[in-house]
């Protein structure tokens, strides 16, 4: 079974704000989570993951894929 991280466990493993993975759920949610009940929120550390491996790049004019 996957380990649950909270938003601001997923914030530190990314290095980024607890406000960042906020935003990215309003905006359609390019990483995904898990919904708890009507407010918690939890995110699997394999998909951090793949969300890492999806934002390598090779050149900074390389597009996103």
């Amino acid at each position: 079974m996957a380990k649950l991280l909270t938003t601001k466990q997923a914030a530190q493993h990314l290095g980024v704000s607890a406000a960042f993975l906020e935003r990215d759920r309003w905006a359609g949610a390019r990483i995904p989570f898990i919904k708890l009940g009507t407010r918690s929120v939890r995110y699997r550390s394999e998909d951090l993951e793949d969300y890492i491996n999806r934002q390598m790049r090779h050149s900074t004019t390389e597009n996103a894929a």
